[in-house]
């Protein structure tokens, strides 16, 4: 680099070279996405964010790299969506299930916090407090089951209202057939 405009600007032939090379990836993306299942951000397991973030490395590095072209990064990109493909499908096999998805963890059950729980989720007492707000509820009493979900969500069953006792005192509660 002989001077600041080169350190800023360097040769603008690479710069038009990396522009056109980043809009046919994002494009190859959008393609290989469309043909894919979609599902929103929501509804993201773990391993899909690991292949978004992917993704952008993929199209990031490969869009700069003067070593790299589309063919190759679009090689690469095509690849990690066959194999996240594939990991989707294969996800319905139990075992494949176990080692991808991660499993349900109770953190209230009757009222009683599972403070075990809650510090393998990586939540805290205020994490599960701001939960419990969200759904209009103000502490973990009257709450059957709060249940964090595989994507991150968490549940909230409320426990079942009181159940006035039947008239005639007792039995099920059910009308007799007419």
């Amino acid at each position: 680099m002989n001077s600041f405009g080169d350190a800023l600007i360097g040769d603008w032939h690479r710069a038009v070279y990396a522009a056109v090379k980043a809009t046919t990836l994002f494009l190859t993306a959008v393609v290989a996405f469309r043909l894919t299942e979609r599902r929103t951000m929501a509804e993201f397991a773990p391993f899909d964010w690991v292949a978004a973030v992917a993704v952008g490395a993929i199209v990031g590095r490969t869009a700069t790299a003067t070593d790299a072209s589309w063919l190759t990064g679009a090689a690469a990109l095509l690849a990690l969506l066959a194999a996240h493909a594939a990991i989707t499908r294969l996800r319905f096999l139990p075992g494949v299930s176990r080692l991808v998805d991660p499993p349900l963890r109770i953190l209230i059950h009757d009222g009683d916090v599972d403070r075990r729980a809650l510090r393998r989720c990586g939540l805290t007492d205020a994490d599960l407090d701001a939960v419990l707000h969200q759904h209009g509820h103000h502490g973990p009493a009257g709450i059957h089951l709060a249940i964090f979900e595989t994507k991150g969500a968490v549940s909230i069953l409320p426990a079942p209202p009181s159940a006035p006792p039947p008239p005639g005192g007792g039995g099920t509660g059910l009308r007799p057939r007419r």
